[in-house]
């Protein structure tokens, strides 16, 4: 009798991504579970998430783990082949910073600069750009943060390379340019065009209007407010 793998996410959460993107990876098979976040979330969702209540969720065996970064790191021990993480020590304790960094800075910076009052979006997108400048540097010449394979960090980094370079579309904005960030924003070409990569992102002509209608909502609530 096989493994019992599933995964709890989200068609459009780039949190939920990263879990099968990293299963796809290892060449893993899984069920996946689609939650209505938005709606009626599933009593399955909740026994096995009952601090956080979303996704992803990933249950092996009957064991749920939760947080994308638990799952990820989880994955990599559990299934050794196709490592995504370094070996040596060191070049993996810099991989965890600069996933740290992705996760702390640069999401959510890149993520305020597209949705913030217009009096703010200056300031955050100047400090946006600085973390971009960061994370770029972290390339050093490499075709992906992993090397010439995709790691973790690409896993990760595919917040900034993918999910928010949509946003930025539909908001008139243009951080991640190949003019201001060439090597950047070449991974971002690279990585989305890995046929591995491409198969398990949400099509863009979907994630599209799903974006632009999650802004209209937002500018709904904040004239209201």
């Amino acid at each position: 009798m096989g493994e019992e793998v599933k995964v709890f996410g989200y068609w459009a959460s780039p949190y939920s991504y990263r879990a099968e993107l990293a299963l796809k990876l290892k060449g893993v098979s899984y069920e996946y579970i689609n939650e209505d976040i938005f709606g009626n979330k599933s009593d399955l969702l909740l026994k096995y998430n009952p601090v956080h209540k979303k996704v992803p969720v990933l249950l092996h065996n009957g064991k749920p783990i939760v947080e994308s970064l638990v799952i990820l790191e989880y994955i990599e021990e559990t299934w050794k082949h196709n490592p995504y993480l370094p070996q040596d020590p060191y070049d993996k304790a810099t991989a965890r910073f600069w996933i740290k960094f992705i996760d702390e800075k640069c999401f959510p910076t890149l993520w305020l600069a597209a949705w913030s009052a217009e009096n703010e979006r200056e300031k955050v997108t100047n400090e946006a750009c600085e973390y971009l400048k960061t994370l770029e540097s972290a390339l050093n010449g490499k075709k992906f943060f992993g090397g010439e394979t995709i790691g973790m960090v690409d896993i990760v980094a595919s917040s900034v390379g993918y999910f928010i370079r949509v946003t930025q579309e539909i908001m008139g904005q243009n951080l991640l340019s190949a003019d201001k960030f060439p090597q950047l924003f070449q991974w971002s070409e690279d990585f989305a065009n890995c046929s591995i990569v491409k198969e398990s992102l949400p099509p863009r002509d979907k994630l599209l209007p799903f974006v632009k209608g999650l802004i209209a909502k937002y500018q709904q609530d904040n004239a209201k407010a």
